[in-house]
């Protein structure tokens, strides 16, 4: 196997640690490698790999606050772990063609999301894969709605009045074991 290219950026107050397994055709997750850094690591890319991975193991990289997961075939049904750290994710370029379940996902496991960029994906309609400025416009909205402190979707900033409007279409999805939780606290 090879070995990734990683790197610390240094800078007045503290040093910022990444690590990049991107376009090594891996077959799966190299924990081993990843996890030994599991205090420090800030930013992971794994990008441009083969096939499909589960992500479970990397809710232990308590520090990461990127998650870079490009061009690895995943669908709207990859589960992540819970991952209150990560604040931006990118995963351009993927299978992923069921929003709402997708979106669900992401709400969930990153609750403090900042930045999320899903281009080239049929679950995000834009003009570069043949969607409409409708269809554009419909998938900010319904993103933007059921992540609200979203601050960038894809490469653009979320506006107040995207917000605004992004409310009053749609609402939030809870999942049904979440009402379910919540109708129990309540008996």
């Amino acid at each position: 196997m090879d070995y990734p290219a990683s790197g610390q950026q240094p800078s007045p107050a503290s040093s910022f640690q990444w690590l990049s397994f991107a376009y090594q055709s891996l077959s799966e997750i190299p924990y081993e490698a990843i996890l030994t850094q599991s205090s420090t690591l800030e930013v992971l890319d794994l990008s441009y790999n083969l096939p499909y991975w589960n992500p479970a193991l990397l809710g232990q990289l308590e520090r990461l606050s990127t998650l870079i997961l490009d061009c690895n075939n995943y669908t709207a049904h990859v589960k992540f772990p819970y991952m209150p750290s990560v604040t931006t994710v990118c995963i351009n370029k993927n299978k992923i063609n069921n929003l709402p379940v997708f979106v669900e996902e992401i709400r969930r496991k990153f609750p403090n999301i900042k930045i999320l960029s899903m281009m080239n994906n049929e679950a995000a309609p834009s003009y570069f894969n043949g969607g409409s400025l409708t269809q554009y416009k419909d998938y900010r909205q319904y993103v933007i709605s059921q992540i609200p402190w979203l601050e960038i979707l894809d490469d653009t900033m979320v506006l107040e009045k995207e917000r605004a409007q992004a409310k009053k279409t749609y609402r939030i999805r809870h999942s049904s074991k979440g009402r379910r939780k919540r109708r129990e606290i309540h008996r």
